[in-house]
């Protein structure tokens, strides 16, 4: 499939952020200069879309003061018959972030939006307006269906490197266009002090930008809000926010390292121990920095489907909240396993009633690739496998369930994404060579990081069968993003024949491997 020119989104774009957060964009066509006069309202922090449908879509922004938001959108960059949408109040009670919904939009048209905020005292006190776009999904198959995913960012001690210009992953990204980012977790190293240097091979020297926030390990609100502005200080990925918009799931560095609820920390650096509480306020500030339609119901859950036109579904799933303990994993009954009974009970559910072609099933860790925990210093396991190839044990009991409920419900077009594990690759999973052999076959892609430590490829686990067909990853630990291995993947969805193709990328695009999937089949 070819690519689509490019309708002329990033043109709406101009100026960036300095490491200060300070925010240089154009005044809209028509806006008085008088509005970069000093004590109005500033979005410092750019703009975010998310959870784009057929006909709706979720835009964030954060102000640096109180302030109301309101919602401009139109076809075209100027503006012309533009509606107006009065958003929230931003107040310190949300750390002044706050996200509008869109409805009623056409699907698979370019949605143009700008933000302004107005002082709550005299709303013709407007700041400077800052602007967006996104693609509504279409409502036929034949315009096609293009993302990227990945996940990790700012961990194991590397940031944003004004050295080697920050978060220079997400301008590849932005290149290709994509209808949609899919973050697999680990937005954030909240567990991840930065330092203000480190070394690196060859005598060379790595540097942060630094925040009072990044400096400890995350443990109040105000600590975890800060983690999430840190990301926002980098000019790519405010960039790429305004053009792009995202489905976003979570992991454990969002809380805290290897996490799991009812933890307590035997970590020294952490004053507060108890992982329920620290995930509580994490939950909180993450649902403010993202534009996230679940999280705002009484439920506030992070699962949830996004359907994406006729052609694709995507299931986004939680592995952390519902988990149980991480332990040796080989119990013979695992009720709760890694999803919990109720989110695997919804998965089924939402699998068996999709019409989409695809059914993309976003995992924040693998399936078969062994991940331990040795946070206590004892032999735990972290993600699914343990790396017993027999029969299913612990976690693999509720995968080997959902695996046999998808092939004897027939369901097709099933592809599993996911990141975590700071390498990329390729896994196909077939009975032919597993020990559970009650699924059909299917295919696990692996990326990322997006700017963290790279690490050498995992073990695998034989229980489903796995065939890792590509991986590239270093040979050391821990190897910076100055030395490569930093990694994306791309989905591309034919709108004509319906066939899936997988590319897997480095930083700057290059294509590493590429798989292309038929529609309509149960395995492949």
């Amino acid at each position: 499939m070819s690519l689509r020119p490019l309708p002329g989104r990033r043109s709406v774009l101009r100026g960036s952020l300095a490491a200060s957060a300070a925010l240089t964009l154009p005044v809209a066509a028509g806006a008085a200069p008088a509005l970069a006069l000093s004590g109005r309202p500033r979005a410092g922090w750019g703009v975010q879309a998310g959870d784009v449908t057929t006909d709706s879509g979720l835009v964030w922004v954060r102000s640096d003061r109180p302030a109301r938001m309101i919602v401009e959108t139109a076809a075209t960059p100027s503006f012309r018959d533009a509606r107006r949408r009065l958003g929230p109040l931003l107040g310190a009670d949300s750390d002044f972030t706050g996200t509008t919904r869109l409805h009623g939009l056409p699907a698979g048209e370019q949605i143009h939006y700008r933000v302004l905020l107005a002082d709550p005292d005299d709303p013709r006190r407007t700041g400077e307006p800052v602007t967006g776009t996104f693609r509504t999904a279409s409502a036929t198959r034949r315009d096609g269906v293009r993302f990227v995913w990945s996940g990790d960012l700012a961990g194991q001690g590397w940031g944003i490197n004004p050295d080697l210009g920050g978060y220079r992953i997400y301008r590849a990204m932005a290149a290709l266009d994509p209808d949609f980012f899919l973050c697999s977790g680990d937005n954030i190293y909240a567990d991840g002090p930065l330092a203000g240097s480190a070394p690196l091979p060859g005598g060379r020297t790595w540097r942060n930008v630094t925040t009072e926030e990044k400096a400890k390990v995350a443990e109040t609100l105000a600590e975890f809000r800060g983690n999430f502005r840190y990301n926002l200080l980098d000019d790519n990925l405010r960039r790429f926010n305004a053009q792009v918009p995202s489905i976003v799931q979570w992991d454990d560095h969002e809380v805290t390292n290897n996490w799991y609820p009812g933890e307590i920390l035997g970590d020294a650096r952490y004053t507060e121990k108890d992982v329920d509480v620290l995930a509580a306020r994490a939950r909180r500030a993450f649902s403010e920095y993202f534009p996230i339609s679940t999280l705002r119901r009484p439920s506030g859950r992070v699962h949830r489907v996004q359907r994406h036109g006729p052609l694709l579904d995507v299931f986004v799933l939680d592995m952390r909240t519902y988990r149980d303990s991480n332990s040796p994993d080989a119990q013979t009954a695992d009720a709760q396993g890694i999803l919990g009974r109720e989110q695997l009970e919804w998965l089924k559910r939402e699998l068996a009633r999709s019409r989409a072609v695809w059914k993309v099933i976003a995992a924040d860790m693998p399936l078969g690739l062994v991940v331990p925990d040795t946070t206590d210093g004892e032999p735990n396991f972290e993600a699914v496998a343990q790396g017993d190839p027999g029969a299913p044990l612990g976690r693999e009991l509720q995968i080997a369930e959902l695996l046999r409920f998808v092939k004897h419900r027939r369901i097709t077009g099933t592809v599993w994404l996911t990141a975590d594990v700071h390498h990329t690759s390729a896994q196909h999973y077939d009975p032919s060579r597993a020990a559970f052999k009650d699924f059909a076959p299917f295919w696990e892609f692996v990326s990322g990081p997006l700017n963290a430590g790279a690490f050498p490829a995992s073990a695998l686990d034989g229980t489903f069968g796995p065939d890792r067909v590509f991986v590239k990853a270093p040979a050391t630990a821990n190897v910076s993003p100055a030395d490569g291995y930093q990694f994306f993947g791309e989905v591309d969805i034919d709108g004509d024949n319906g066939e899936l193709t997988v590319r897997l990328r480095e930083q700057d695009g290059t294509v590493l491997f590429t798989k292309a999937l038929q529609p309509g089949r149960v395995g492949q």
